[in-house]
């Protein structure tokens, strides 16, 4: 029986803006800014921690990546082999070297594509591909709205075992959505549909599009407000993540708040805003911290998109026991009793955050909602 063809593509760029708040990684000025920063890549850890969940099935595929950094890499660190194509050129990657990838491993007629990246790498992988050929993101970006990635990257590891032995026939037409990252700095959140890819699917295995906050819930997002801001302790830290959602708790203070950002507030006043992980890190030192963050919708999300500043470490300084779930009943309604999910990039931090968990959802109403860590055990 023929040997099937697994594809690799990473995108070595994508989510280097995450944690030092910068909310994407488009534009080599954004990546520059981003070094400069301090960030470090984690592309090619995110692609290697996918395939790694392939070694037992090594003698039953062939591996096709493209060289170094935008596939080569990661799979030799995963323990794979892989026979690389193409050339990439001596300068930082760019979206055009993903299309061209990705074209070049159509016309190998690779029986799966797994691509490593965010919201702008699936575009260039729909782009170039369309739905001629199967195709699975590994999650490594900072706004992924799409519905075309897996939950986590160890899921992506195991989606793709699966459809190489045959155990996930059918493909799923999943949504490629983006947003304009300069815009998004600007506060204005506004996702686009811009094509179809053509994924293989396991419910539990595959996250779910971005859905915005529903026009009838502002009633419901005060009444959480209220509850939030009665609760709040004179010297703690309160470190609000991005969302509608905490936002009316800014405004129940009286604050503005950074609607794709992280802001800190400390006794009702706003110590600082849209923080990168290293001034959360210095804020939160010696100091009582609460980390208060809300599901995205239709993914149910709490860390690890669109809130790389909240970082493992920060988690692990704050603690477990200090993060605040907050959400309207609709939003949780949504999930169809799917958990909430976090992929941080630290498997430990994962599963420390993974159980139940106490969930305001209005004033004096809680529900308790369980936490899982994206991996199928």
């Amino acid at each position: 029986m023929r040997k099937k063809k697994l594809g690799l593509i990473v995108n070595p760029v994508a989510g280097l803006g995450g944690r030092v708040g910068l909310k994407g990684s488009d534009g080599l000025e954004v990546q520059r800014q981003a070094l400069v920063l301090g960030a470090v890549p984690q592309a090619a850890n995110r692609a290697t921690q996918a395939l790694e969940r392939l070694i037992p099935l090594a003698d039953q595929f062939d591996l096709i990546a493209c060289p170094g950094e935008m596939g080569e890499t990661a799979a030799v660190a995963g323990g794979l082999a892989p026979t690389v194509i193409g050339a990439i050129p001596p300068r930082r990657t760019t979206a055009e070297d993903t299309r061209r990838a990705a074209k070049e491993m159509l016309a190998l007629a690779v029986d799966l594509l797994l691509f490593a990246g965010g919201d702008g790498t699936a575009r260039d992988v729909c782009q170039a591909v369309g739905q001629a050929l199967p195709a699975l993101g590994i999650p490594a970006g900072v706004k992924i709205h799409s519905a075309v990635y897996a939950t986590s990257p160890m899921s992506a590891g195991d989606l793709a075992a699966l459809f190489l032995q045959g155990k996930v026939a059918g493909r799923r037409e999943a949504e490629v959505m983006d947003v304009d990252e300069d815009a998004v700095r600007q506060g204005v959140l506004t996702a686009a549909l811009y094509g179809y890819l053509a994924i293989p699917f396991q419910r539990e295995l595959v996250q779910g599009c971005k859905a915005p906050s529903g026009p009838g819930e502002a009633a419901a997002m005060d009444a959480i407000a209220c509850q939030v801001v009665d609760g709040m302790e004179p010297g703690r830290l309160y470190i609000l993540g991005p969302g509608t959602t905490t936002r009316a708790i800014a405004t129940r203070l009286g604050l503005a708040k950074t609607l794709i950002g992280v802001d800190v507030v400390l006794d009702n006043c706003l110590l600082a805003a849209d923080v990168n992980e290293t001034q959360l890190l210095t804020l939160a030192q010696g100091r009582p911290a609460q980390i208060v963050v809300t599901p995205i919708g239709g993914q149910g999300y709490l860390f690890g998109r669109g809130n790389q500043q909240i970082s493992p470490a920060v988690i692990r300084a704050v603690g477990r026991e200090s993060v605040t779930v907050v959400s309207t009943p609709h939003k949780v309604h949504t999930l169809e009793g799917r958990p909430f999910l976090v992929d941080t990039g630290d498997l430990a931090v994962d599963r420390l955050l993974s159980g139940h968990i106490r969930v305001i959802t209005g004033y004096g109403e809680q529900i308790v909602y369980r936490i899982s860590d994206g991996v199928l055990i």
